[in-house]
Formats: C-alpha cells, sequence, structure tokens
C-alpha cells in the first residue's frame, strides 16, 4: 500500500456556511448478477442522482437496465455504450472479460450521469461515492479529467466522499486519523505524489470528520480549483444538507435509490 514518505498534516476547522441556495447533487450508481445462462451472464444495473435545494430533496432513477452478455455480444454493447459517453472515446476498444463487464458497465452509466450532471449544473456541489483517482480500467485518466473540467467550467465543486481507502499514513489508514479539534474540521494530507504508479491523484486529498462520533471518511477536491473555494465548498455542504455519522444525506439517499 502507498505511504507518505514526509508526512505532513493541515487541520482545517470548518464553520457551516447557511446561504439555502446552493444546489447539492448526488450521483450513485449499483449493479448486480442476475445469473448465468448458456452462453453468457444476465446482469442489471441502475444509477440515481438526488438533488437538494432550500429544503426539497428531489431524486431521478435511471433503470434498472438488464443486459444478456455474451462473448458475441459483449463488443457490440461496450462500445455502444462508450460511444454515448465522451467525444474523445469515438475508436473501438476491446470488451473487457465477461467477469469484469458487470463492474465496467457500471462505471460507464456512473460517468454518463456525472457527465449529465455536470453539463446541466451550475453553482452547485456535485458529490460523488468514490475518489478521484483515476488511472485504472473502470477510471481512465482522460475521462475523470474530462468530467472535473466541465463541472469546472460551471463554476461547479466536485466533492467525492470514500467510505474505505487503501492509502495509509504512516502505519494507519487515512480515515483512522483523528485530531484535537472538535468536529467539524478536515485534515489537509500532503505529501502524496500526483502519481501513483499508474494511478493519478486528480484531488486534493483530505479526511472530512464533519459531525461528532466515529465515521471519518476521505474526501477527494478537484485540485485545479483553489484551496479556498474548496473550504467554502465543504462549508456550504455542511450548512445546506443534513449529515448523519458525517456522511451527506443527499448521497446517501442516492445509495439508496440506486440499489
Amino acid at each position: 500500500l502507498p505511504t507518505l514518505e514526509k508526512p505532513s498534516i493541515q487541520p482545517i476547522p470548518l464553520k457551516p456556511l447557511h446561504d439555502h441556495i446552493t444546489p447539492i447533487v448526488a450521483i450513485d450508481v449499483s449493479n448486480i448478477k442476475i445469473g448465468e445462462t448458456q452462453t453468457g451472464i444476465l446482469i442489471a444495473i441502475r444509477g440515481a442522482i438526488v438533488w437538494k435545494q432550500k429544503t426539497q430533496y428531489k431524486y431521478l432513477r435511471l433503470g434498472p437496465f438488464p443486459f444478456h452478455i455474451t462473448e458475441e455480444n459483449k463488443k457490440e454493447i461496450y462500445n455502444l455504450f462508450r460511444r454515448y459517453h465522451f467525444e474523445a472515446l469515438t475508436s473501438d476498444a476491446n470488451a473487457p472479460s465477461l467477469m469484469h463487464m458487470q463492474t465496467r458497465m457500471s462505471s460507464l452509466l456512473e460517468h454518463w450521469l456525472q457527465m449529465g450532471v455536470s453539463c446541466s449544473s451550475h453553482n452547485s456541489l456535485i458529490l460523488w461515492d468514490g475518489s478521484l483517482t483515476a488511472g485504472t480500467p473502470d477510471s481512465p485518466v482522460q475521462v475523470v479529467s474530462q468530467l472535473l473540467e466541465v463541472a469546472r467550467n460551471r463554476s461547479n465543486t466536485v466533492l467525492a466522499f470514500s467510505k474505505t481507502t487503501s492509502l495509509r499514513f504512516g502505519d494507519r489508514r487515512l480515515t483512522d486519523l483523528a485530531w484535537k479539534y472538535q468536529p467539524p474540521y478536515l485534515l489537509e494530507i500532503n505529501g502524496f505524489p500526483p502519481s501513483l504508479g499508474p494511478l493519478r491523484l486528480l484531488g486534493n486529498m483530505y479526511v472530512a470528520k464533519l459531525t461528532k462520533g466515529a465515521c471519518s471518511f476521505r474526501l477527494d477536491i478537484d485540485r485545479e480549483i483553489p484551496q479556498e473555494q474548496e473550504i467554502e465548498a465543504v462549508q456550504k455542504l455542511l450548512g445546506n444538507d443534513l449529515l448523519l455519522r458525517g456522511y451527506p444525506e443527499t448521497l446517501r439517499l442516492a445509495h439508496i435509490f440506486s440499489t
């Protein structure tokens, strides 16, 4: 597991900003393997978008979409999904193995929803489930970079929450770190290189402890925006969304509606 060679932690106390006008939008996607057939697998994927403005929560649920994927049709299905996501992805690619198609299709749907939200939102907080680490088959650097750029150009701020992480600070997981401050606060983690082998860290990394209790989360925020805007975004989240055990309600609902 990657560790910090020269560890550095900067605590950042937070104060909620109650403006009651900042839209908060969360996206999540789930998938399930329904079964196997003589020629392939049967899977289903479903996505959900939840947004909060003022005092109302609303949601849009897409799916479930069932797919019967075989060795004969997997390339056609996979590239059809890819071509409808990003202009840069025009050439055909080899489809993954059947055992990896379930997660890969789910990732493609999630990126499609993230792009749709980024294009249609303005001055919003966009919450992702996961991190801003790119360079894996599910999250290519080109795709995640384009998503962040589109969101940034429309004055949105992407906040990516991870419940678990393999990154460590010394001999401790990032999410196990605590500080003497009373929540809410962020711990800014400095010292990670922007690249870890083939992986690229496209966000500034924090440990977020937003309410009292035991739960802390890894929080990645687009590193291309000023830090003042990053901190302001988290404080607006505190002031305009419910947080149960330190986790945003919009993202919790997105997980529920997509499952």
